[in-house]
């Protein structure tokens, strides 16, 4: 199921040059993507860490149900940017940031300065 279900989109990248253009939709979508409730956290919280279990992750976003984070987890491991991994010795099962998922980092790192600086 597509991100955004409704918005016209150019299928070029560049953004829209008035208002009356259409919404690029490759920028549609990666807000898509990020505004989801929750990728947010998930995302910010795996920014920082090689990896981290399930349990650690329902900690750092402990409003977010368990059903949900596991939800969201799927998603974005279906998008590329989390890796579910296994341990095969241990069988601890462990989320980390995919090489697309890392890139975000300075994105929410900006976002995170943002946020410092005109929240109140």
């Amino acid at each position: 199921m597509p991100l955004v279900d409704s918005i016209e989109a150019k299928t070029d990248c560049h953004c829209p040059k008035s208002v009356d253009d259409v919404m690029c939709t490759h920028f549609v979508h990666a807000f898509a993507m990020i505004g989801k409730k929750w990728n947010g956290l998930i995302i910010s919280s795996l920014c920082d860490r090689k990896a981290m279990r399930f349990k650690d992750l329902s900690n750092c976003i402990h409003q977010c149900s368990d059903r949900v984070l596991v939800e969201r987890l799927r998603e974005l491991a279906d998008l590329g940017i989390v890796d579910r991994l296994v341990d095969p010795q241990t069988h601890i099962i462990s989320y980390t940031l995919t090489e697309k998922g890392a890139e975000l980092k300075p994105v929410f790192d900006q976002v995170h300065d943002w946020a410092d600086k005109w929240s109140s």
